[in-house]
């Protein structure tokens, strides 16, 4: 416990002391007054006749000690760290098997996913098509989030693993990358350090073309303690979309964006059409960290000198048929 006037403290104790002093001496008074009136007993004493005082008494010291600002730490639990929302930006995002398309249904469910987050919570935003990209780094100003979220425009392959390890590098503040081939099987990967208030979240139809290894970019995020949850975007019916004048089939890879969830410990939310995506951001499981804060104890110890004063002068009256 601190203090934020500590020199109250040397008071309430003096305070304290000289009030139980001048109890004593007024207490002494009385009896040698009682004595010279010829009151046999006079200078007796028990419970009754001095409890009421003491708590009296006590009131003063507890209540300078209030004055005194005193403060403890507590753990308040709270969501907070750094979300990056990750959108998959490629061709097959365009396709239109949740209404009014895939990308902007994700875009409208990631925008009520910042809505709901406290100013705590730091968010960006990568977008991944062949290679990931940063528009927007981590920031409490959700209203920017927003914004990067609105810019978002499908074209181009598909990279996950890409996009985590530009995720990994925005958290950790470095480059990040995986062993090269040449590196050999055995090369260790790269010390990361730990981040458990991170959280990566992806937005993806899961169909990969291409790029570093899913499942090893995976790995690494979880070894530094940030955990992915995906968001699958489309149906597993699918559709077609139009690319350089061809027409391809594209439908969503639940087993791709479950691997890359559970690898991490975070989960795999399952959106068919636009209204479940929006609701699928509902579940995504934040992390709860905890953080110390000062709490002030001043009205504590006031309202125990109220209480002392109150029940002294209680049973001062009931006992003794006065208050002093």
């Amino acid at each position: 416990m601190t203090f934020l006037h500590p020199a109250l403290i040397a008071v309430a104790v003096l305070a304290g002391a000289a009030a139980v002093a001048g109890y004593v001496a007024l207490q002494k008074r009385r009896s040698a007054a009682l004595s010279a009136a010829g009151f046999a007993g006079a200078g007796g004493g028990g419970v009754r006749k001095h409890l009421p005082y003491a708590l009296i008494l006590a009131a003063l010291p507890v209540m300078l000690i209030g004055l005194a600002r005193p403060q403890a730490e507590v753990a308040v639990p709270r969501v907070a760290g750094t979300v990056l929302l990750a959108f998959d930006i490629s061709n097959s995002m365009s396709a239109d098997d949740v209404a009014p398309s895939r990308i902007a249904a994700a875009q409208e469910a990631a925008k009520a996913f910042v809505e709901d987050q406290p100013d705590t919570v730091d968010v960006g935003v990568i977008v991944f098509g062949d290679q990931a990209l940063l528009t927007q780094a981590p920031t409490d100003d959700h209203a920017a989030a927003t914004a990067a979220i609105g810019r978002v425009t499908p074209g181009g392959g598909t990279s996950l693993g890409q996009a985590i390890l530009v995720a990994l590098g925005t958290i950790t503040g470095k480059p990040v990358s995986l062993p090269s081939e040449e590196s050999g099987a055995a090369a260790a990967p790269q010390d990361l350090g730990y981040w458990p208030s991170a959280t990566i979240v992806v937005f993806s139809d899961g169909e990969e073309t291409g790029g570093p290894d899913v499942a090893a970019a995976a790995e690494l995020a979880a070894a530094a303690g940030v955990r992915i949850q995906t968001v699958g975007v489309g149906t597993a019916k699918g559709a077609t979309v139009e690319v350089d004048g061809f027409q391809l089939g594209t439908r969503l890879d639940e087993s791709l964006l479950t691997s890359v969830a559970q690898v991490t410990g975070g989960a795999y939310q399952q959106a068919g059409d636009a209204d479940a995506l929006v609701n699928s951001t509902k579940a995504i499981d934040l992390r709860l960290t905890t953080e110390k804060e000062p709490l002030e104890l001043t009205a504590p110890f006031a309202a125990a000198a109220l209480l002392l004063l109150t029940l002294g002068g209680l049973l001062g009256t009931r006992w003794n048929g006065r208050i002093v």
